[in-house]
């Protein structure tokens, strides 16, 4: 461990840092059965391509779903995707990753193989229990997807009505693959949008909710979820050209409501771990990201749940990472650069050790969150990670005692191992280029 320096903040981290076990020892879970209180608990990760983080969450809630009764795994993903993963952990479906699932940029996000052994984990645990744990996407990028995926269930449920909404889904046939078009061109008026068209298709399915949950309720509700993306991808891409900020609210909002409605169709009681990057699952208003007016997951969380929600940030070092230079390129393992400085990675570095879990949720440690309520660096890698302008592309203020209530600390790290061979997907960049989170 680094020679520890006068830093009030270090200081108060080498008092607190508890530290890990290896991920593999059962000891590592139960050093956070504290946060089993919490109907929430939101694990993140400083980057999108990181072996520990995914792990580790991995470890985490599986100590949470076999001793606290947790029941929902909600991540960062596309939902019709993730519904393949779902369908595989309860029964349904013979694989969990067809060819088709996780296709587009970046495939390696949840296609590798710290993300497999997780889910044929969940699969084996469902198998032999009556009560079977759901995993569901969250994400907003599926318009093409979700489209498929209301259609074929009106195919098979009311042809009649599939027909209806084929038409009105046509308005969007021709950019359903290249979705960002769509915005383009209806930001330059080109294009008159097809809001009315998505909304009304929603409506006409809610509308015969009690017809379709008789015949089955299940397949209704990933119905009516696809037809909600559907609405909110039309409005993300007509907006994402105008404003960052309105995109990223949209999408966070989005995430959000999607995992409201996954537990209350749970049914009451229902308690979820949620996967996504630190950018998404810290509470945004004590960052940078809030003071330019974005809002994120773990803040509106916070402000449904309060302290039933449970932010536990993750961090690093140093190490390799899976990402990619630009938009759509291949997957690199890349070196992850020392922290600066003046960085909140770096006072961990100095204090931490190795492998530790710093918490300032539990009673009696005042002294630590006010150390921890200083404006500091923090470093976001998402699918993108350039080295050479880390500085402008992946840092940024927070003051971390009201971003998260606890961080999981690994010093050096490792790239994830893909599950196949990587390239790009021929798409447009999303808004959340270059950081990709």
């Amino acid at each position: 461990m680094t020679t520890l320096v006068h830093d009030a903040a270090a200081e108060a981290i080498a008092r607190h840092a508890e530290p890990l076990p290896p991920i593999e020892d059962d000891a590592f879970g139960a050093c956070f059965d504290r946060f089993a209180d919490a109907r929430v608990v939101l694990l993140g990760e400083a980057s999108h391509g990181t072996s520990e983080f995914y792990r580790a969450r991995a470890a985490i809630t599986r100590r949470l779903i076999e001793r606290h009764g947790f029941s929902v795994v909600a991540v960062a993903a596309d939902w019709p995707d993730a519904a393949h993963i779902d369908r595989f952990v309860r029964g349904r479906q013979a694989q969990p990753y067809p060819a088709d699932s996780f296709a587009r940029f970046p495939r390696w996000m949840w296609r590798n193989a710290e993300m497999r052994d997780f889910v044929h984990w969940l699969k084996s645990r469902n198998d032999a229990a009556a009560d079977k744990v759901e995993f569901r996407g969250l994400d907003v990028y599926s318009l093409a997807g979700s489209m498929r995926a209301v259609l074929d269930y009106l195919d098979r449920t009311d042809p009649e009505e599939a027909e209806k909404a084929r038409a009105r889904y046509a308005c969007l046939t021709p950019w359903h693959e290249e979705p960002a078009m769509y915005g383009r061109i209806a930001l330059m008026g080109k294009k008159h949008g097809c809001e009315d068209a998505v909304v009304n298709q929603l409506r006409e399915l809610l509308d015969n909710r009690l017809d379709y949950l008789g015949q089955d309720g299940e397949a209704f509700f990933e119905a009516e979820q696809n037809a909600r993306i559907v609405r909110a991808a039309e409005q993300y891409y007509r907006v994402m050209y105008r404003s960052s900020v309105d995109s990223w609210n949209l999408r966070d909002r989005h995430m959000f409501d999607t995992l409201v409605r996954v537990m209350e169709h749970r049914g009451a009681g229902a308690k979820a771990v949620v996967w996504a990057h630190n950018s998404h699952i810290g509470d945004a208003s004590a960052t940078a990201m809030g003071w330019q007016g974005e809002f994120n997951i773990g803040e509106l969380c916070r402000r449904q749940f309060g302290r039933d929600a449970a932010l536990i940030g993750f961090g690093t070092d140093r190490g390799t990472v899976a990402a990619a230079s630009d938009w759509d390129g291949p997957m690199e393992v890349k070196r992850v650069r020392p922290s600066r400085d003046d960085s909140w990675e770096n006072c961990f570095l100095r204090s931490a050790g190795p492998a530790s879990l710093t918490e300032w949720r539990s009673p009696g440690r005042d002294d630590l969150r006010r150390a921890l309520a200083d404006t500091r660096l923090n470093r976001a890698i998402g699918v993108i990670y350039r080295p050479e302008t880390e500085r402008q592309s992946h840092y940024f203020d927070s003051v971390l005692a009201d971003q998260f209530d606890a961080m999981v600390w690994f010093e050096e790290t490792s790239a994830v191992t893909p599950l196949d061979a990587e390239a790009g997907s021929g798409g447009e960049a999303d808004d959340t280029f270059p950081f990709g989170v």
